[in-house]
């Protein structure tokens, strides 16, 4: 059994071991350095009236993934910007597809009208993910260089939440 429900302090060192997890396999996040609690708080909390994250849980409480929608400075203020987190090995198991059922009603509270979705192009797993969401592709971003000195391409991708 899967359950998603929004994200609290409590969560973060959970978070924060599932994100570094991701982080340290590489490809598929454009973070390349290790995240602290400390550094989860300081995002997740970032213009908290117009962000939102929730986490998936299993049985035992363990975190099995978190997706986050909040402001990035690059977007009109009517759109939001999406990050989603699985943890490794569980890809395609629907966590992600209920952590987005709860991230679109809570970007649909917040105001928003659409969530970018920002990719890496050699991620072809999130990227499959945001097609099977309904997110269309709007953009490219070249030659982004990482933390880590590496350059990535990335696609953007745009899903609308009104009709």
């Amino acid at each position: 059994m899967i359950a998603v429900r929004p994200g609290t302090d409590q969560d973060l060192r959970q978070v924060a071991g599932l994100l570094n997890e991701i982080i340290a396999a590489g490809g598929t996040t454009a973070l390349t350095n290790p995240m602290s609690r400390q550094d989860l708080s300081d995002w997740l909390g970032a213009n908290a009236d117009r962000s939102a994250w929730q986490v998936a849980i299993d049985d035992q409480g363990e975190l099995l993934g978190f997706q986050w929608i909040g402001v990035w400075p690059e977007l009109p203020p009517e759109a939001c910007d999406i990050g989603t987190f699985v943890t490794t090995g569980q890809t395609g198991l629907g966590i992600g597809s209920r952590l987005f059922d709860a991230t679109r009603d809570a970007a649909i509270a917040l105001g928003y009208d659409w969530i970018n979705a920002n990719i890496r192009a050699d991620n072809t797993g999130g990227l499959t993910y945001y097609q099977s969401r309904g997110f269309r592709d709007w953009g490219r971003l070249e030659n982004i260089t990482l933390a880590d000195g590496s350059q990535v391409d990335k696609l953007l991708k745009r899903y609308d939440l009104k009709a």
